[in-house]
């Protein structure tokens, strides 16, 4: 037998029949050795293995520097798994993640632009790398960053709140914000097409080579037919992908080739070239008409508006 660290016990105990060998759990130094000790030992835990068993069974899941550093052990220094795990976590101790102090929760804060979904959810990945942290500390620091005023004021009615409680109550300011941005998005849509409507409108002089140079048009900007638009979960062009072989939507007739045309102008829906599938009006008018019928349901985010009326057609 070749040289080892382990002791005489340890070598003649003999593995259990159907022993499951932690040979998926690999560590070559270069994580927290914490992490991988705990796991480790829970999957011991699982199937009820003694400390002889825990011994051997430890070598097989390291790899790299990490099983070097094991292999370099002297005879017979290995008696039980404590010697196992208390070399293991000295050897490689400088690679233990430092958890951040709860003080460092205040730097945390809403970026200009960010939708309060957004900062919550880069708030809760920041508690998990915090050590120690109480509700106090978190409703304070979380308080402290908010630029949703109306959400920040309601935080202020309760000296401590639990980060359960306090995702319940950002259901409803997160979906008024998210209504209001749909409604300011229409008014601004509707201003638009009135500011359309009353430019005048002017013919161009003809050109030798109209494809080259396109004539300007004051024509009002292309809208959809429906004057309120569902939030979606993922960008028109991704859901189009998802559900274009499904037969859900209706198919777009292709596109006519034009000669000098713009081939960065490219409709996957319409299969040609002239506008770009995430700028494609008959696309969301066609997915819009889905949901209201039911059928894309896993694609839609949930508020609290009444659903307008169809604009009549023109």
């Amino acid at each position: 037998m070749g040289a080892t660290p382990f002791t005489e016990r340890i070598l003649r105990a003999k593995l259990p029949k159907g022993f499951d060998k932690p040979t998926d759990m690999k560590y070559d130094g270069t994580k927290d050795p914490q992490e991988h000790l705990t796991a480790f030992e829970a999957r011991m835990n699982l199937e009820g293995a003694a400390d002889a068993v825990r011994c051997r069974a430890f070598p097989v899941t390291l790899a790299g520097p990490a099983i070097k550093w094991f292999n370099a052990l002297p005879n017979g220094s290995i008696a039980n798994f404590h010697d196992v795990a208390r070399k293991f976590m000295a050897q490689f101790t400088t690679r233990i993640t430092k958890a951040k102090h709860p003080i460092s929760l205040l730097g945390v804060t809403q970026k200009q632009e960010e939708s309060t979904r957004k900062y919550l959810d880069r708030f809760n990945d920041e508690c998990l790398t915090v050590d120690g942290l109480t509700d106090s500390v978190t409703s304070l620091c979380l308080t402290n960053g908010l630029m949703n005023e109306d959400f920040r004021k309601h935080l202020t009615t309760k000296p401590v709140w639990t980060m359960h409680e306090i995702q319940n109550v950002a259901k409803d300011y997160i979906n008024n914000e998210e209504v209001s941005q749909v409604v300011a998005a229409n008014k601004r849509q509707h201003a638009n097409t009135q500011h359309g409507n009353s430019a005048p409108r002017h013919n161009p002089t003809p050109k030798e080579n109209q494809w080259d140079h396109p004539r300007p048009t004051n024509r009002p900007p292309r809208i959809g037919k429906f004057s309120n638009y569902t939030p979606l979960t993922a960008p028109i062009t991704e859901i189009y992908h998802q559900i274009a072989d499904r037969g859900i939507i209706p198919k777009a007739r292709q596109l006519k080739e034009r000669t000098g045309g713009n081939k960065t102008l490219y409709c996957d829906y319409h299969r040609g070239y002239g506008h770009k599938t995430q700028d494609c009006f008959n696309l969301k008018d066609a997915l819009e008409q889905a949901i209201r019928d039911g059928k894309l349901p896993e694609f839609t985010k949930i508020i609290r508006e009444p659903r307008r009326t169809e604009r009549d057609k023109s």
